[in-house]
Parts: C-alpha cells; structure tokens; sequence
C-alpha cells in the first residue's frame, strides 16, 4: 500500500511539473510577443510566422475537409433511422448543427492537427537539440524561445482557430448533401432547422475552444522537442509523448469548457 500511495504521489508531482514547465514556457513566448508589438527593436520575424502558418494550417486542409466530410456524412447516415422511427427525421440538421459547432468541429480539427503538425514540431525541435542546433543559438546570444517556439505556438494557436470553423462548415455541407440526396430530406427544410437551432454563441464556443486546443497542442510539442534526450530514441519517444499529452489536454481542456458553458447558461 505504501508502495502504492509512493508511485502515485511521485506521478502526481511529475504531473504537476510537467504543468508548471508548461505554463513557463507559454509565459516566456508570450512575453517575447508582447516585447515583438510593443518594442520595434524586437523581431518576431515575419517570415517564420508565415512558413509556420503555411506549414502547420494550410498543409492541413485536406486532411481535415476528408475527416470532417467523413463524420458529417456518418452522423447523418447513423443518426436518420432512429430519428425517423420518432417521425423527427427533420430534426437531423438540429442536432448536427450544434454537435458540430462546439464540439465536433474543434474537436476533428485539434485530433488531426496533433498527428499532422504537433509531432512534427517535436520531432524537428527534439532533432535540433540532439544535432546541438540549440546550443549553438544560445552560443550567439540568440533565444531559442523566440526563435522556434513562438513562430510555432502562434501558427498552432492562430491555425486551429480557422481549421475549426473550416471543419464545421465541412462537416454541416456534408450533412446537408447527404440529407438531400441520400435521406430525401428537402433542402429548404433542412437549412431551415439549421438556422433556427443553431446560434451565435455555438459558433464564438467552438471558436474559443479551437484557439486554446491550438495553443495546447504548439506549447506541449515545444516543450517536449526542448526536453529530447537520448538521440533519435529519445526524439521518437518525444514524438509519441507529445500526441499522447495533446490528445488528453485537449479533450480534458474540452470537458471544462462545457462545463463552464454549461454553468453558465450557455447551452
């Protein structure tokens, strides 16, 4: 038992460093980008910035449009029997139309960013501190943080913002097409529905939750190719940890904000 209480203690303590590693390395990128706005002498670096969003968002639209289009069409497909069993098949573009918004949207896009550019982010940083690359930044008074991490934090945060709402409007066109063409629901009825249940503050919700699951998944990668030891073992272990910690912060990040929204009246 004592062994028992022992081991969960420490995890729990790794835990919470982890956490506090975490919210460092979030606080120094955004002082350094802060200083880059406030202070003209500070470059961020326009071009980075820029190669990071082309990298990590728009290399990422395919992927996502095909996943996205794939869950409306199986929410359609899945969820009309039943509904047409209650004489509510109508009711479809209703239920989808808010599942979407705030959850499922933000939810496809933060899963397939993870495994499309937060392991890459890891395994390029965890390679650059293997090869010494870092220690060499450092050696000319150059700061890895503003370099490498804020570029990247940025793109990850600013690109799941847009991927998230791109992802709901694919999923609901997917929706729609099958509604009409597979399902015999007209058209006219189905946006109507959509209109009527769905409402701004499900989409500002899925907004909100894409910028934080953005910014989750570019911090953890970070921090986890800065960590690399043990030379390509150790950047392959980074990369795997790095997907494993990004899918549950962002599904647990996911869970308070519904029960916030919840608390709040939201819903």
């Amino acid at each position: 038992m004592v062994r028992v209480l022992g081991a969960l203690g420490a995890l729990v303590v790794e835990m919470l460093s982890h956490v506090g590693d975490m919210l460092g390395l979030l606080l120094r990128a955004t002082i350094w980008l802060v200083r880059s706005v406030c202070d003209p002498r500070v470059r961020m670096g326009s071009s980075a910035m820029a190669t990071q969003v082309i990298r990590v968002g728009v290399r990422s639209i395919a992927i996502v449009c095909l996943v996205s289009a794939s869950v409306g069409l199986i929410l359609s497909l899945q969820m009309a029997p039943p509904l047409d069993e209650l004489g509510q098949k109508d009711k479809l573009a209703n239920i989808i139309g808010v599942a979407v918004l705030r959850e499922l949207g933000p939810l496809i896009s933060a899963i397939v960013l993870t495994g499309y550019a937060g392991a890459a982010i890891t395994a390029e940083i965890g390679t650059m501190v293997v090869g010494e690359e870092i220690e060499a930044l450092e050696a000319h008074a150059l700061n890895p943080v503003r370099f490498l991490v804020v570029p990247r934090v940025f793109a990850t945060c600013t690109c799941m913002g847009a991927l998230g709402v791109f992802a709901s409007l694919v999923s609901i066109g997917a929706s729609m097409l099958a509604s009409t063409l597979v399902l015999d629901l007209p058209l006219v009825i189905y946006w109507e529905n959509l209109l009527f249940q769905v409402k701004v503050v499900d989409f500002l919700t899925g907004v909100a939750k894409s910028l934080v699951f953005g910014l989750l998944i570019g911090v953890i990668a970070c921090l986890n190719g800065l960590r690399v030891t043990g030379g390509a073992a150790g950047v392959g272990a980074a990369t795997t940890r790095t997907v494993v910690e990004s899918v549950v912060a962002v599904v647990m990040a996911d869970l308070v904000f519904t029960a916030i929204f919840y608390a709040l009246g939201l819903f």
